[in-house]
């Protein structure tokens, strides 16, 4: 039970500093499918850091990586306004073709580009405070409520002086960040880089805000929930299902078919924020 807990609390943290990330960008009205390529970017660049610069430099550029791939989808849907979903598929796709090149041209074969040596349970603890202090942020700051206020309607906020431009543009700031630490923690977690590690971990924490409703907290909790049932999947992997063995890709799919099915059963009851996705 305590390592099923443990495992928990390990795979979850990706989960809920990407929901965090997408958190910022959302409820600012910046739609978001972009978490992914921007978690998986980080964690290449991390990867490829980790040797010449040690761990905390390794961080550092996987999350500039991300940021970087953050602000260019501000630029894209801010300035040049274009689609919020193209501009998040096109991030996606650079994030995907861009890692694979990347590493297959600069990883040194001599490291195996591993930050093992820093604590995981450093990503684990931060990822249980960002929720908090962004619930705090939104609630009570100067700052977090013209976030929500350029989220739910950006025309009435230009009418109070808000610049919905430069609100944004902070909200995107923070997406780098909380997706770049994303992308760092599971690159820690595994000890080496693949293709596509990610595996729509990125999409499960953009599931896990929708369930939660854009709030940081009942997004915390959505994303615990899908960190257990992948820890639970290992747990159970080779395990036979009253007498029957199950196939591996059976259980590998368990917490994308949870995802899907709590998407199938909430979507259209929580209140989007109105101001997503306009100018």
């Amino acid at each position: 039970m305590f390592e099923l807990l443990t495992l928990t609390i390990v795979l979850s943290a990706p989960l809920i500093l990407g929901a965090m990330g997408g958190f910022t960008s959302e409820r600012s009205g910046v739609i978001n499918i972009g978490l992914e390529g921007m978690m998986l970017m980080s964690a290449c660049v991390t990867a490829l850091a980790a040797a010449k610069f040690g761990p905390v430099g390794a961080v550092g550029l996987g999350i500039a990586s991300a940021t970087v791939l953050s602000l260019l989808h501000w630029l894209a849907t801010q300035v040049y306004r274009i689609d919020h979903v193209i501009s998040g598929m096109a991030i996606n796709a650079i994030g995907a073709g861009g890692t694979n090149f990347l590493y297959g041209k600069l990883s040194d074969p001599s490291h195996n580009g591993s930050i093992s040596h820093v604590p995981v349970a450093l990503f684990s603890w931060l990822a249980f405070f960002v929720p908090v202090i962004l619930w705090a942020y939104a609630r009570w700051t100067r700052g977090g409520l013209r976030m929500l206020a350029v989220g739910s309607d950006p025309d009435k906020a230009r009418l109070m002086g808000v610049q919905p431009l430069r609100v944004r543009f902070f909200g995107l700031l923070a997406t780098g960040l909380f997706t770049g630490l994303a992308g760092s923690q599971l690159l820690a977690y595994t000890g080496n880089f693949t293709d596509n590690m990610t595996a729509g971990r990125g999409y499960i924490a953009l599931a896990a805000l929708i369930l939660g409703g854009w709030r940081p907290v009942p997004a915390f909790l959505a994303c615990l929930a899908f960190g257990f049932f992948s820890a639970l999947r290992i747990q159970l992997q080779g395990t036979a299902l009253m007498g029957a063995q199950l196939p591996s890709e059976a259980w590998a799919s368990l917490p994308y078919l949870v995802t899907i099915i709590a998407l199938a059963g909430f979507l259209g009851k929580n209140r989007t924020p109105a101001g997503l996705g306009k100018p």
